[in-house]
């Protein structure tokens, strides 16, 4: 059952088609180079049928959780499209590409503990995402030792956000202890 509130399915499908269009021409970075589309999805299949979160305001913000970071995206955009709680949760998520890389993995796992319980369902399931992907189709240009930096720096993030969702904290456990 949905949340009290909460977009009817067409919205969710309105999200879906809009990451889909800002992600079209985008690819992972495995050898296959996937459809970057496919990322978002896995995390609000993820969240609906691995962790039973119903709430269509979290299953939206994961599928376009990338958008700002990773598009021409904006937050107004998103509140325009689909309300401010949406892209409040996106923003929650969202690094700042004007910051190197190292401070933005920093900044990850300091602000992991204080964003809000619905952003931190999305986070999660990124990070276990992530992680399987680092098995069936990591970065082409990855090594050992870099897969498993990003494990040890995905755990510290996750662990900033425990007692979020025991079920997604157990399914990111699970793909932790498969650890390169």
């Amino acid at each position: 059952m949905d949340p009290p509130d909460s977009p009817p399915l067409p919205a969710f499908i309105a999200a879906a088609a809009f990451a889909a269009y800002k992600h079209r021409d985008q690819r992972r970075k495995d050898a296959k180079a996937s459809p970057y589309i496919n990322h978002p999805i896995a995390l609000a299949n993820v969240l609906a049928n691995e962790a039973a979160v119903s709430d269509v305001i979290v299953l939206m913000a994961a599928l376009l959780h990338d958008t700002i970071e990773d598009t021409d995206t904006t937050a107004e955009e998103l509140k325009n499209h689909f309300g401010a709680e949406v892209a409040v949760l996106v923003v929650q998520v969202t690094d700042d590409k004007k910051l190197k890389k190292a401070e933005r993995k920093r900044q990850q796992v300091l602000h992991a503990s204080s964003i809000s319980d619905q952003a931190k369902l999305v986070k999660l399931a990124d990070k276990i995402c992530n992680l399987r992907d680092m098995h069936v189709a990591p970065p082409a240009d990855w090594g050992i030792e870099r897969k498993r930096e990003y494990f040890d720096w995905a755990k510290q993030v996750v662990d900033h956000m425990r007692g979020a969702h025991l079920r997604l904290e157990a399914l990111f456990d699970a793909e932790y202890a498969r650890r390169p």
